[in-house]
Formats: C-alpha cells, sequence, structure tokens
C-alpha cells in the first residue's frame, strides 16, 4: 500500500470516528455566537436552580431509554450480512455439486442467475432496486428447482435449497422493515423539544464567571445533540444510498467478498468450460 492510499485510509477512518461531531460543528458555532449575544445585551434572566438541572437530568434519561432500544435492533442488524452471505454460499455450494455431479445445464444457468441476483442485492442495499423487485427475483429462483427436480436430482438437495431460499427472502424482509421502520417517533420528538428548551435555557441563563457559563453551554448543547444524532444512525444501520457505509451503518464485507469470490470461481471454473 502506497503513501497516498495510508492517507486516504487514515481519512477516511477519522471521517467515519468524527463526522457526527463534524456535523453539529455549525450548531455548536451558532450556539456560542448567540451566548455571547445574550450576556452582551443582557438577556441572561435566569438563574440556574434545581428545576433546569432535573429537565437535563430527564432528557439523559430519554436519551438512554431511546439508545438502549435501538442497540437491540442494531446488535441483531450486525449478524444480517454475514447470516446472508453464508446463506447464499450454502445455495451455491449445493449447485455446483449438482452441476459437478450431472453436468447439469440448468445448474450451470442457475449459478449465472445466483450471480446476477448478488449484484441486485448489492444495488439494493443501495435502494438502487426496489425491495419487491428484489423479492420477485427470489421467487424466480423456483423456476430452476422445477427443471432440477425434471432431471431427477434428488429431493433433500431441493428441499436444503429451496430452505436457503426462503432464509435469503426472510432476512431481505427484516432488512427492509428495519431500515423503514422509526423507532419510537414520538420519544424522538419530546427529545428534540427538551434538547431545544435545554439550549435555550443555557443562552439565558446566568452562570458567573462568564467563560465558565459559555463552557458549560456548549458541552451541554454538544452531548445532546450528539447523541441524538448517532441515535438517529444507529435506527437505520442500512442507510447506504446517501453516504455509503459510514462509521454507523453495518459494514456490507461479507456479502461484498463473498460477491467478488463468487464472480471469480464462476470465471475461472464454469464459462471457462
Amino acid at each position: 500500500m502506497n503513501p497516498q492510499e495510508l492517507i486516504n485510509k487514515s481519512s477516511k477512518k477519522i471521517w467515519r470516528k468524527w463526522s457526527i461531531a463534524f456535523k453539529i460543528l455549525p450548531l455548536i458555532i451558532l450556539v456560542a455566537a448567540l451566548k455571547f449575544l445574550s450576556h452582551k445585551f443582557g438577556f441572561e434572566i435566569l438563574e440556574l436552580n434545581a428545576l433546569f438541572t432535573s429537565l437535563v437530568a430527564g432528557t439523559i434519561f430519554l436519551i438512554g431509554f431511546l439508545i438502549s432500544g435501538v442497540l437491540s435492533d442494531y446488535k441483531e442488524s450486525e449478524k444480517i450480512p454475514s447470516e446472508l452471505a453464508s446463506t447464499m454460499k450454502s445455495l451455491f455450494d449445493d449447485t455446483y455439486t449438482i452441476f459437478k455431479a450431472k453436468n447439469s445445464e440448468n445448474a450451470s444457468q442457475f449459478l449465472t442467475y445466483q450471480q446476477t441476483f448478488v449484484s441486485a442485492l448489492m444495488n439494493w442495499f443501495y435502494k438502487k432496486e426496489r425491495t419487491q423487485s428484489v423479492l420477485n427475483k427470489v421467487s424466480l429462483m423456483n423456476d430452476y428447482f422445477v427443471e432440477l427436480d425434471k432431471e431427477g436430482v434428488q429431493p433433500n438437495y431441493i428441499i436444503k435449497m429451496k430452505n436457503e431460499q426462503n432464509n435469503i427472502r426472510r432476512m431481505i424482509t427484516r432488512i427492509d422493515t428495519i431500515r423503514d421502520t422509526e423507532f419510537v417517533g414520538s420519544a424522538y420528538a419530546i427529545v428534540e423539544a427538551m434538547g431545544f428548551l435545554i439550549a435555550f435555557g443555557l443562552l439565558i441563563i446566568n452562570i458567573e464567571p462568564f467563560y465558565a457559563s459559555l463552557f458549560f453551554t456548549l458541552l451541554v448543547t454538544f452531548l445532546i445533540s450528539y447523541m441524538f444524532l448517532l441515535i438517529k444512525d444507529l435506527d437505520n444501520p442500512f442507510d447506504y444510498s446517501a453516504k455509503g457505509e459510514s462509521g454507523t451503518e453495518i459494514s456490507l464485507k461479507p456479502l461484498r467478498d463473498f460477491e467478488i469470490s463468487f464472480d471469480d470461481f464462476l470465471n475461472t471454473n464454469i464459462k471457462k468450460n
């Protein structure tokens, strides 16, 4: 790996790690400017009290509630790409075994179809293909199963491949549900409202000395904004259409590796023949 590639790789890692912080930087600058103006023109009309600290504590509690709920889906989602790649690899292995054992033209065509399906699946992750279109492609595998059955392929092979087909369909449907369903939208709304109220309250609360007040205003605003955006990102771990695989999106490496190995294997062992 040359120095330029190392620099690019390091830059991508830094961006993925700090992308949310960079996103909220304009907000922090705006809040800092408003705090200076509030102090200069005498708009700091409130004193810090227990009710305000209770509001901050309540907001932190809601953030904890949101992130605990979102993380459960996120941890489940982490397993799906590797399971999906494993399922398709199993389907490929069974089809290739039939092809080698019987020199089946239908099995060869089915392998080529699986190759195009993997490409369509990767496009679907980036929302370049509709969910129903991908599910229809899964159903079209039945045509190959019928032809293999006519060739006299052992039923246990076809049953196993049908099970893999069902697993692929189930995981695609699960991914589609996760990325299109927002976790408790009303909870997001109340956290947004409370975050705004806290930021506004910090702008008009008088804390001496002023620079201590500015520091805590920016710190609390940064933490609440950061956690809110983090939760929003974690809520859709399959959102690749806008920014690709950033720091919070689930890695598609198992599927990419499978796609590359699948293409290489077919080009070497099937298409040459």
